[in-house]
């Protein structure tokens, strides 16, 4: 059983049944009152995000969720199909449940499918991915004394800002996290 004195961002919960994480949480202490920890927890199956209030100190059970690693081999129209490293049993995922992992994954990959009561929920990509740039505008000599920023289109279709100097074709290093530039690969 889990605490609501132990909730931490990205903690998995069960509430009414179903998996959810926890995206935000804070602990309130109101006046002549019972604290309360106020929490922005998002439905794992359905990926709907509530705002829920619980007593401090309330318990929750732990989802038994399954962690597989997985090999993204290709998309079939609206469906990704993976292959598990273990059993070489490949499975297909609907993109709409995918969601915004589409854009960090690439053929032959390999990412974490987490299961929950035998059904694929959510996958997780690697923390940083490589990715390279498809379409961005071209720099002009003296852009870079300002330290600005350019989109840039990658090879999956995330856009993302970019410093001027990066041209098309340059490599980058990505944080799935926060879709964010780390820095250009040396190839």
């Amino acid at each position: 059983m889990i605490s609501t004195s132990e909730f931490k961002k990205g903690l998995k919960i069960v509430y009414k049944g179903e998996p959810y994480e926890i995206l935000e949480f804070q602990h309130v202490k109101m006046q002549q009152r019972a604290p309360i920890v106020r929490t922005k927890i998002k439905n794992l199956k359905t990926g709907r995000v509530l705002e829920e209030n619980f007593p401090a100190g309330e318990k929750f059970e732990k989802p038994e969720l399954e962690e597989k690693q997985m090999q993204y081999l290709y998309s079939e129209g609206n469906n990704y199909v993976f292959m598990d490293m273990e059993s070489f049993e490949q499975i297909s995922i609907p993109k709409e449940r995918i969601g915004d992992v589409v854009y960090y994954i690439k053929e032959e990959m390999i990412v974490n499918v987490i299961y929950y009561k035998g059904q694929p929920l959510v996958i997780e990509p690697p923390m940083f991915v490589e990715l390279r740039v498809v379409e961005t505008e071209p720099a002009f000599k003296g852009d870079t004394a300002s330290g600005g920023t350019k989109p840039a289109k990658l090879e999956t279709g995330l856009t993302i800002k970019v410093p001027f100097h990066i041209q098309v074709g340059d490599l980058l290093k990505i944080d799935t996290r926060t879709a964010e530039y780390i820095e250009k690969v040396k190839e």
